[in-house]
């Protein structure tokens, strides 16, 4: 097993909270690989259960400040916006700002592999510590913290750009084509880095695959490739 590289009271203090619960950080940072013990049953709390909650407060901050800072969007652009800022790839770019991985536990043959750098365990992590402020400090202490790290990024330019398959779904339904089906491919790799080969096929044209380390990744990665080359005719 290993340790994180700097303390909880470390963290705590990024997230300019004072915890009156300790162990509730302690959860969102430690991964299944240290609790697991006889039979598969967690000997410890892990951030399992606090990520599934911390993505619905997440949720709820971002969707109610969309809504009252842009008005005069429709339910399309904002959630195009909502999209931009909760998905995998802007959750694990935070934590990496955040040095979120020095502070994760976990086994020492999963963060030899690249475990605490890993997108899909950074978002998790990153939602349990927002789950973490809720239950220890309300929804002010969340909202705090996601004011902080989510603000900044609502007015970049690509914070209400289509993302690839809304794109592909828009210029078929405009073509008078039907909808386009994934399929998912290949699944490789061990659970902490799992890559993911999902196809899309359109009636009419060659399929186009991608590959990511979610399936939603992939499926964009496919997406954009298809889109690119039916507007390329």
């Amino acid at each position: 097993m290993t340790g994180a590289a700097k303390s909880l009271s470390d963290l705590a203090a990024l997230l300019r909270h004072d915890f009156a619960d300790m162990e509730l950080l302690k959860a969102a940072t430690t991964h299944s690989s240290l609790v697991k013990g006889k039979g598969g049953r967690p000997t410890r709390a892990d951030y399992d259960r606090l990520e599934f909650l911390g993505d619905r407060v997440l949720g709820l901050v971002i969707a109610e400040e969309l809504f009252r800072r842009f008005p005069a969007a429709d339910s399309g652009q904002l959630s195009r916006r909502y999209n931009a800022q909760v998905r995998r790839e802007t959750l694990a770019e935070i934590a990496l700002e955040m040095r979120l991985q020095d502070y994760i536990l976990m086994a020492g043959d999963l963060a030899a592999a690249g475990g605490r750098e890993n997108p899909a365990i950074l978002e998790d992590v990153m939602e349990a510590l927002i789950a973490a402020l809720y239950l220890d400090g309300g929804m002010a202490a969340a909202r705090r913290f996601i004011e902080l790290k989510w603000w900044p990024r609502f007015d970049r330019k690509d914070a209400s750009r289509k993302d690839a398959k809304s794109a592909l779904q828009e210029w078929l339904a405009k073509h008078g084509r039907g909808l386009p089906v994934y399929t998912v491919v290949e699944e490789t790799g061990p659970d902490h880095d799992r890559r993911f080969t999902l196809m899309v096929k359109v009636e009419g044209y060659p399929p186009a695959t991608g590959v990511g380390s979610s399936k939603r990744s992939a499926e964009q990665k496919a997406a954009a490739k298809m889109l690119k080359e039916l507007q390329g005719e």
